[in-house]
């Protein structure tokens, strides 16, 4: 996937995004945007999903790269903070490298994934109707300076290594239909 490696400084990474289905939320992206700029001595990468003309974002903050796609595990990788639509699979691949984040639950199962970020401390959450850029700025900074987020999402990323999931999961199929055909020749 094109991203353009060249744009990132070295500063400590804040990775933002959507997630596919709910993204292309001006009013949000903008929000982020705002809050972001009030960071001083981070870079954040946007990604504002396909369906968004970049145009309908406004200012953007000279610390911020802005971006249709990213190659989202590999800027997880260098991330010090991930800001999520608290999708299952964003908080999964977030914890997986030991990434903390502040949510944004926008529909779905959204709300609860967020509840279960804050409740494994392994960030914050703000409901979307309570989101303005002071307000998410805040929980960013929260979470930026109290390790014991960064402690407990590298706590995951252990036991998510551990615990080797994709393998377990074909396991699990695998045994399914092992046991269909075998119930289904009786």
């Amino acid at each position: 996937m094109p991203f353009p490696w060249e744009k990132l400084t070295g500063e400590p990474l804040i990775y933002a995004s959507l997630g596919t289905l709910v993204n292309g939320q001006p009013e949000i992206l903008r929000t982020i945007l705002g809050a972001v700029a009030r960071l001083e001595g981070f870079q954040v990468v946007l990604s504002v999903g396909k369906n968004l003309n970049q145009d309908e974002l406004g200012s953007v903050p000279a610390n911020t790269v802005v971006v249709g796609t990213a190659p989202q595990i590999e800027l997880l990788k260098r991330a010090v903070l991930r800001i999520t639509h608290a999708g299952l699979n964003t908080a999964l691949e977030s914890l997986a490298q030991g990434v903390p984040m502040v949510a944004i639950p926008i529909g779905y199962d959204q709300p609860g994934v967020a509840a279960r970020i804050a409740h494994h401390g392994v960030g914050e959450f703000i409901e979307v109707e309570h989101l303005s850029g002071a307000a998410l700025s805040e929980r960013t900074q929260g979470v930026l300076s109290d390790s014991h987020y960064r402690i407990r999402a590298q706590h995951f990323a252990s036991v998510i290594a551990e615990t080797r999931g994709l393998d377990l999961a074909a396991d699990v199929i695998e045994r399914a239909f092992l046991t269909r055909s075998v119930v289904g020749r009786v």
